[in-house]
């Protein structure tokens, strides 16, 4: 019998006619960072979620995909989910080769599951850290895990915000696979580009085999759309500096937004102010997340 879900009360609704962009996304672009969310009667969510979305289903993904320009999707499992990634594998096995998956699993997960996530699509697992959404485990927990994921090539996709990276420095600069890391690691945009927090993430990434997606200026905004121009110098210093392991997404259908729902349009948009030449553009959309999700 399926279940029937009742969205928060301050929940916003993705955007249902984003403004087409007036940018045009070059030939095989990846949007490398969406979610999908249930449906709830189809894809129960997690009795320990920390919200209750809206649905968001692999139909209404694919058609924003198509609208905006991409050729393909990178999929990370919402934490509304928790560890079941049946709605994420759905979308792998109706995509047609056009999505990859970044997954939450626990330790007790076994070869032959992961087996058939791989074969699916499934590249990475995510741990999130952002207090806010989840309740972060022990290190232990997250090391059995990543010599599970080890033997078939997969990463870690680590969501955390500024003092979470000083918290957790030698257990992150110690994991032994590639990292991705979300949104920057939430940067203040409101501080100067040139500060302690921002400092040591860049150190970060220039220590250990790090990349990172320039996403969200949405979340991370003071002064707003449609320019996030706060955000640019950030993201801008991120792309020309690690032109090789930066990767974008719309983030879509952005998940607990309180003030404002973004227009997916306008997020295309502000690629250019981020990644100024085409070379950088060609770089971040296409040629970094075909060589991580496909090659």
């Amino acid at each position: 019998m399926s279940q029937t879900f009742v969205k928060d009360a301050d929940w916003l609704d993705w955007c249902a006619e984003p403004t087409k962009p007036s940018f045009a996304v070059p030939a095989g672009a990846v949007d490398a960072h969406c979610h999908v969310f249930g449906p709830g009667e189809v894809f129960p969510f997690a009795p320990e979620r920390k919200y209750t979305p809206c649905d968001a289903s692999w139909e209404q993904l694919f058609a924003l995909r198509d609208f905006l320009g991409f050729e393909k999707n990178v999929v990370v499992q919402a934490t509304c989910h928790g560890a079941d990634n049946s709605a994420l594998l759905d979308v792998l096995e109706r995509s047609n080769d056009r999505a990859r998956g970044v997954v939450t699993v626990r330790p007790e997960i076994t070869e032959a599951e992961l087996a058939r996530m791989h074969a699916l699509g499934v590249r990475g697992v995510r741990f999130n850290y952002v207090k806010r959404l989840v309740d972060p485990k022990p290190d232990d927990y997250y090391r059995g895990i990543i010599e599970k994921i080890k033997p078939l090539g997969w990463h870690v996709v680590l969501y955390f915000e500024p003092a979470d990276l000083r918290e957790k420095w030698d257990f992150f600069t110690s994991l032994g696979v590639p990292i991705v890391v979300d949104h920057m690691g939430r940067p203040d945009v409101s501080k100067p580009l040139d500060n302690p927090d921002f400092d040591l993430f860049l150190r970060f990434m220039r220590e250990n085999d790090v990349w990172a997606k320039v996403s969200c200026p949405d979340r991370l905004t003071v002064s707003g759309s449609p320019l996030y121009a706060d955000v640019v110098p950030f993201a801008k210093h991120i792309v020309e500096e690690f032109s090789d392991r930066v990767l974008w997404g719309t983030d879509w259908p952005h998940p607990n937004m309180k003030k404002e729902m973004p227009d997916d349009g306008i997020l295309v948009d502000y690629v250019p102010s981020i990644a100024t030449t085409p070379e950088l553009q060609q770089k971040l959309l296409v040629t970094n997340p075909n060589n991580l999700y496909w090659s």
